[in-house]
């Protein structure tokens, strides 16, 4: 069960991964249509295949991609995070609204063509020729008696791959297959089978014509984080979550979080089962976590924590009242013990007094900067508890915080 839930959340992370590709090129090449992307100069210097930040933000907002400029730097600095562009010197890991020059990998060679972008870039090649074929075993099909679009029998996929010289044998065919499954590309109609050489009903989970919206982006990562959650609820009333806030040690009947607010402002929740940090209550207004029973102190206005809102060109502000600082959280069985919230950028909601987090130094209204080296300033709290639940247990943190 933990191994199946761990091949689904990685099918779904490639699977971002795969569509955040396929949105990255379809606006590059409405950018080139655009004439956005040019040879540009500066200080002496030509930068070939380049766009202006700010132009290219205004853009997004004109072609209704984006509400506001806001969201338009988020959804490019996702771009950024993916390896789909970057600042032309390398200089700047945040895509600012500025005349800066910024360019896509794909125009200048620099993008990373892994194992994971060769495997992606099969499956829509493959995707593309079973489509345009006249005779194609993308059919209407039953299992079960549940009708299928566009599915087709594993052993005809086979046939095709070895009859069009896609495959040397059957077993590297079926290993070819598996691979795209593990990468999000196809999969069992009804999601309960790995790939097998037989009759079983597969389909493609990736329509590689259908054009995206950048707005998609965004909402395909809170969905996979609802998904995540679904997948994982079983999981989490059995063993141990890597991912959960850590439990201290009983105090009197109690533990407590650290908190902002004065003792007399905090709620008492108690609970039967330990909360992780996928469970729906975190997404709540409610309580932050619910620990096995034990009483939990947490702060019921998380609003409230900050003073006010901060923004990302506050945080890097010359003369801004913050230091920054990197620590490095190794989680123990129960996890690392600390919650974030908000987003452009997220901060520390509340730190376990007895956590590993507490003992690197993580604390309440800290900003997280990076996650593990990734820039995750723009990010929304679902997507950085994601990159933490994904990454290694060993999670190097760099935060701003207030100087006192």
């Amino acid at each position: 069960m933990e191994r199946t839930g761990s091949i689904r959340r990685k099918a779904i992370a490639r699977q971002h991964k795969g569509e955040v590709m396929i949105a990255g090129e379809q606006l590059r090449l409405r950018l080139h249509d655009g004439k956005l992307i040019k040879d540009r100069r500066y200080h002496l210097r030509t930068f070939p295949n380049c766009f202006v930040a700010q132009e290219l933000i205004d853009w997004l907002v004109s072609h209704k991609e984006a509400p506001d400029r806001a969201t338009a730097v988020c959804l490019m600095q996702h771009l950024m995070d993916h390896d789909i562009l970057h600042h032309v010197c390398d200089k700047r890991p945040m895509l600012k609204d500025a005349k800066l020059l910024y360019r896509f990998r794909k125009d200048d060679g620099t993008f990373p063509f892994n194992t994971e972008v060769k495997i992606f870039t099969r499956g829509q090649r493959l995707y593309e020729h079973l489509i345009g074929d006249k005779n194609s075993i993308l059919q209407l099909r039953e299992e079960h008696g549940v009708a299928y679009q566009r599915s087709f029998p594993g052993c005809q996929l086979i046939d095709w791959l070895l009859q069009n010289g896609e495959a040397e044998s059957r077993r590297r065919g079926q290993e070819l297959c598996r691979a795209l499954q593990e990468h999000g590309i196809i999969q069992h109609v009804a999601k309960k089978h790995d790939f097998y050489d037989s009759g079983l009903l597969y389909q493609f989970c990736i329509n590689f014509r259908r054009r995206r919206r950048l707005s998609e982006l965004l909402n395909e990562s809170e969905q996979d984080d609802s998904e995540d959650v679904a997948a994982s609820t079983q999981e989490d009333n059995h063993a141990d979550s890597l991912f959960v806030l850590h439990k201290s040690p009983p105090q009197d009947g109690n533990s407590a979080f650290q908190s902002v607010r004065s003792s007399k402002e905090l709620k008492q929740v108690t609970s039967g089962r330990r909360g992780s940090l996928k469970s729906p209550q975190l997404h709540s207004s409610g309580p932050l976590v619910q620990l096995p029973s034990t009483s939990v102190r947490c702060n019921p206005e998380s609003g409230k924590l900050l003073r006010r809102h901060f923004t990302c060109e506050e945080l890097f502000a010359p003369g801004a009242p913050l230091i920054k600082r990197v620590l490095t959280v190794i989680g123990d069985d129960l996890g690392w013990g600390f919650v974030v919230r908000g987003m452009a950028p997220c901060y520390v909601q509340a730190v376990d007094p007895g956590s590993p987090s507490a003992a690197a130094g993580v604390k309440v209204r800290q900003f997280v900067c990076q996650v593990n080296g990734k820039c995750v300033l723009f990010l929304d709290y679902r997507t950085v508890t994601r990159l933490v639940m994904t990454g290694p247990r060993r999670v190097v943190l760099e935060v701003m915080e207030p100087l006192k």
